[in-house]
C-alpha cells in the first residue's frame, strides 16, 4: 500500500516551458529521496498549460519529508508556484481491500 499525491497545475500564459523545465529538475531530485517510489510530470495534450504530477511514496511521512526538502522549497514554492494560475493537490491513501 502506497501514498499517492496528484497535483494539478495551470501555468500562466507562456510559462509552461519554464514550469516544465523546473519540474523536470524537481522530478530528478525527488526520485532520489528515501521513500519516493515515483514522480512523474505530465502535460495536457489539449491544453499545454495544464500540468499534472503523479507522485508515489511509501508513506504519508515520506511525502511530508518531501515537502520539507530544500529542493521542494526552492523549486516548487520559490520558482514554480509564482508562475501558476492555479494549483490543486489531492492526497490519496489506499482503501482497504474488501474480501470477496
Amino acid at each position: 500500500m502506497t501514498y499517492v499525491v496528484l497535483a494539478r497545475y495551470r501555468t500562466r500564459p507562456d510559462a509552461e516551458h519554464t514550469v516544465l523545465t523546473l519540474l523536470d529538475e524537481m522530478a530528478t531530485a525527488s526520485r532520489k529521496e528515501p521513500g519516493c517510489l515515483g514522480y512523474r510530470v505530465h502535460q495536457g495534450t489539449e491544453d499545454p498549460r495544464a500540468v499534472v504530477l503523479y507522485e508515489e511514496y511509501v508513506s504519508e511521512a515520506d511525502f511530508t519529508a518531501h515537502c520539507a526538502s530544500a529542493h521542494f522549497q526552492e523549486i516548487v514554492l520559490g520558482k514554480v508556484v509564482p508562475l501558476l494560475e492555479s494549483r490543486d493537490v489531492l492526497r490519496c491513501a489506499p482503501r482497504a481491500e474488501v474480501a470477496g
